[in-house]
């Protein structure tokens, strides 16, 4: 089941486009506890969303002292599918016209990976 998936304008900040996506999460998962967050999302947003959603809005940043290349915990979830999304040509570069074809893609793309999944 889908819970919220939304795609904007390059023009609207990661931040400010959050609270699209968080807003539908939040009214279809209502015992919703935790998210987590890179550190572009800091700022204003994290009492957003305790403020109007109820929930911690969890900043995972890379320590002080990280020097090179660590796997943060829970990001690399978001970073595997990015790269998921890579093996597709459609969403491999933007060929989209419209807001509404790049969230069907990448329904078609995650329907596909589930697919493949359930077939192994």
């Amino acid at each position: 089941m889908l819970h919220s998936l939304v795609v904007h304008e390059g023009s609207i900040q990661d931040r400010d486009g959050a609270k699209l996506v968080l807003w539908p999460l939040a009214k279809s998962l209502p015992g919703l506890l935790k998210i987590w967050a890179d550190a572009g999302y800091t700022g204003q947003l994290v009492a957003w969303d305790t403020d109007k959603l109820g929930c911690v809005l969890e900043i995972v940043s890379k320590p002080k002292e990280q020097q090179g290349f660590v796997v943060l915990p829970k990001r690399w979830i978001v970073e595997r599918t990015f790269a998921w999304f890579g093996n597709y040509r459609i969403l491999s570069k933007e060929y989209d016209y419209s807001l509404k074809s790049s969230e069907g893609n990448i329904l078609l793309a995650m329907s596909h990976l589930m697919l493949k999944r359930l077939a192994s």
